[in-house]
C-alpha cells in the first residue's frame, strides 16, 4: 500500500460501513469485539478533543504517515506531537512526572525497553481488555499495546553458503566457520543482547561477546551488515528483519536470505509499542487507530513490520509467528540496558 492511498484511504472511508466480525459498534461506548480480528478504521469512534503525544523517532517517517492520516480523518482532533529519540523520550517522561508535571497523554516508542522503562515506573495507565484481546495472545500486556514487531534473524548470501550450515543456536555461532558481520553500537543489537543476558546469563553472554569479536567485522548500523552479506563480505550476519527485506524490495535479484535461530535471544521478536500516560477515553481510542487493519496493512507493507494484532499476514518473505520459535521473555525487562553496555565494554565490543 503506497503512501499517498493509505492516507486518503484511511482518511475518507466512510464511517457507516460495517464489517461481519463485529457484534456491535457504538461510538459513544466501548467496542464490542471478536478476539483475534483487526478492526478497520470504519468501526473505531471519531477522535475529539487534544493529544499530546511523545514519538520515538524511527521507520523513516511512516509514523509520521500514520499519524497525518488519522488527523486528517477526525478533523475535531489536535495532536500535539514532540518528536525525539525513544530513549531521550523516555528519560523526558520519567523527569516531568518526578517534577509533578505530566506534559504527554502518550507515547510511542520505537522500542520495548523504552516501554518497559515507564511502565515499570509505575506511570502507565491500564488499558481495557477489549483493546488489548485484539493482540497475538503473547503480545498482550496491561498498561501497554505492542503496535508492531521485528524479528532477530540471520541474513545470509545463499551463493557462498546453504542454510543447513548456519546454527540453529546463537550460542553456537562463535565456533562456526562462518565470516560474521555485525553491529554491537546498534540499538537494536543491544536489546537483542539485554535478551541474551536475561536467558543466558552474564557469563555466558560475556563469553559469546568476546569469541564473537575475534571474528565478526564491525559495521555502523544493521543496513549495512545486510549489504555486507549480499555484497559477499561475509557469510552471515546479524539483524532485524526487515532490513533484509528493504533491500530485497530495491534489488529484487539481492543475493540474500533468511536463517532463524531457535529459542534463543537470536530470533528475539522485539516490538514498537505505545501507552498512555493519562486516564482518557480519546487516548484508548486513539490507540485503537494504531491497531486497526489499516495501520497495521500499512506498516506491514511499507515498514516490513510485522502485524501483532488477529489474523494479518507478516510482510512477503517473512514467515508466521506461530512458524518461528522467538524465547518467552517479558519485552518489559529489555528497558535494563545499564548493564548489558557494562558488560559489551567489559568484553570489549564497544
Amino acid at each position: 500500500m503506497q503512501r499517498r492511498a493509505f492516507i486518503r484511504s484511511l482518511s475518507y472511508i466512510g464511517i457507516a460501513s460495517a464489517f461481519p466480525f463485529l457484534s456491535t459498534r457504538s461510538f459513544a461506548g466501548s467496542i464490542d469485539v471478536i478476539s483475534s480480528h483487526a478492526i478497520s478504521v470504519n468501526d473505531l469512534p471519531e477522535l475529539t478533543g487534544e493529544l499530546t503525544l511523545y514519538l520515538g523517532r524511527g521507520e523513516g517517517g511512516l509514523y509520521e504517515d500514520v499519524l497525518n492520516a488519522i488527523k486528517k480523518r477526525n478533523p475535531n482532533f489536535t495532536l500535539r506531537i514532540r518528536r525525539g529519540p525513544t530513549a531521550a523520550l523516555a528519560n523526558t517522561i520519567m523527569a516531568e512526572a518526578k517534577a509533578g508535571v505530566r506534559q504527554a497523554d502518550l507515547f510511542w516508542a520505537v522500542d520495548s525497553g523504552a516501554i518497559g522503562q515507564i511502565v515499570g515506573a509505575g506511570l502507565a495507565t491500564p488499558l481495557p481488555s477489549d483493546l488489548t484481546d485484539q493482540l497475538h495472545s503473547k503480545f498482550r500486556f496491561n498498561d501497554w499495546a505492542p503496535i508492531s514487531g521485528r524479528i532477530r534473524t540471520l541474513p545470509y548470501n545463499p551463493e557462498r553458503i546453504t542454510a543447513d550450515k548456519i546454527p540453529d543456536s546463537i550460542m553456537a555461532l562463535p565456533d562456526s566457520n562462518l565470516s560474521i558481520a555485525w553491529a554491537p553500537a546498534y540499538a537494536s543489537f543491544q536489546s537483542f543482547i539485554t535478551a541474551m543476558r536475561i536467558l543466558e546469563g552474564d557469563k555466558a553472554t560475556t563469553q559469546w561477546l568476546k569469541a564473537m569479536n575475534k571474528k565478526a567485522k564491525k559495521y555502523a548500523g544493521e543496513l549495512g551488515v545486510v549489504m555486507a552479506v549480499e555484497r559477499g563480505e561475509v557469510d552471515v550476519g546479524l539483524a532485524n528483519h526487515y532490513y533484509t527485506l528493504r533491500l530485497k524490495s530495491g534489488k529484487p535479484d539481492a543475493k540474500l536470505d533468511l536463517a532463524f535461530t531457535k529459542d534463543d535471544a537470536g530470533c528475539l521478536v522485539n516490538v514498537s509499542g505505545v501507552l498512555a500516560l493519562k486516564e482518557s477515553k480519546t487516548a484508548t481510542d486513539f490507540i485503537r487507530y494504531l491497531l486497526s487493519k489499516e495501520v497495521q496493512t500499512y506498516l506491514s507493507g511499507e515498514a516490513y513490520e510485522i502485524p501483532l494484532v488477529g489474523k494479518l499476514s507478516p510482510p512477503e518473505g517473512i514467515p508466521s509467528l506461530t512458524e518461528i520459535s522467538p524465547p518467552t521473555i517479558d519485552l518489559t525487562k529489555l528497558a535494563d540496558l545499564r548493564p548489558t553496555l557494562v558488560l559489551m565494554r567489559n568484553a570489549g565490543v564497544l
